[in-house]
């Protein structure tokens, strides 16, 4: 396996390449990645570019060191943006802050795998929940302090919650502060697994591997057919996912259903339930 490595948008968010998977890094380890203006700003151009660069198929996010992110900068993006008395500058830094973590991120067109590899706490809910999948260090340690500062969770930490766990679990660590591990965040959902610390990275790349691997056209329209539809009435959603079905076959330039079918039907050669068609 090769590597390629380049970091063109800033010193705050870097970037590798590895067979169709683009590795997104927040990089601010000693400030265990807490996202400050700058950060923000870069992730901004990040996904910018990388929705239309073709070596990223698939985006992992992680952080860098030790943590996944512990949220936002309380000095940077909070103090000092305050204290300015700019209601102009206070306006832009949140806008740039939730146009990455959930505007763009949430309906980013390529897959997103999110690689919680030590604390993530407060604000790094937000892109947590908008990446489509999440694989956690059994060990990452998850926290919503907000309570013990005098404050309720800031930005759209609450609705992410809401979007991913129960109630019960979610008002618990809402209102007590009360940290918890990577095996209580798959257990709640909030993660799709957990695992030990030495297979993080493999685990993540298998699974970014396979979606890497995966029609993106298809791929595409049923992960945001989920998505929109989640909201909708039944009749509505009915039309809504049929419209996207016919949109994948038109846009398809493999025409992954006609391959499929005749794998199955003719050929003899595929099994849906084991395993994908054979892409060319």
């Amino acid at each position: 396996m090769t590597a390629h490595r380049e970091s063109p948008w800033g010193d705050t968010v870097d970037v590798e390449f590895d067979e169709g998977i683009a590795w997104v890094t927040l990089n601010r380890p000693d400030k265990r990645n807490a996202m400050n203006p700058a950060l923000n700003d870069e992730m901004v151009r990040t996904l910018d570019a990388l929705e239309a660069d073709p070596r990223c198929r698939v985006l992992v996010l992680t952080g860098a060191g030790e943590s996944f992110s512990a949220g936002m900068d309380l000095r940077e993006y909070f103090r000092e943006v305050d204290e300015s008395g700019d209601p102009a500058l206070q306006i832009r830094v949140r806008r740039a802050s939730a146009e990455w973590q959930w505007k763009r991120l949430a309906n980013w067109s390529k897959p997103t795998v999110a690689m919680v590899n030590g604390w993530c706490f407060g604000g790094a809910f937000t892109p947590l929940v908008a990446c489509d999948l999440a694989i956690s260090d059994e060990d990452a340690q998850f926290g919503l302090s907000e309570i013990n500062w005098g404050i309720p969770p800031g930005g759209v930490v609450s609705r992410a919650l809401a979007a991913t766990v129960s109630q019960r679990d979610a008002l618990y660590f809402i209102m007590t502060g009360e940290p918890f591990d990577g095996r209580r965040a798959a257990e709640m959902r909030l993660v799709n697994e957990a695992v030990p610390t030495a297979r993080l990275r493999e685990r993540t790349r298998e699974l970014a591997a396979k979606l890497a691997a995966t029609n993106p056209e298809v791929l595409r329209a049923a992960k945001v057919g989920y998505k929109v539809a989640q909201e909708m009435p039944w009749e509505q959603a009915e039309d809504y996912l049929y419209a996207k079905f016919e949109q994948a076959q038109f846009v398809d330039a493999e025409q992954a259903r006609r391959r499929g079918m005749q794998q199955f039907l003719d050929e003899k050669t595929f099994r849906p339930g084991l395993s994908a068609y054979a892409r060319e």
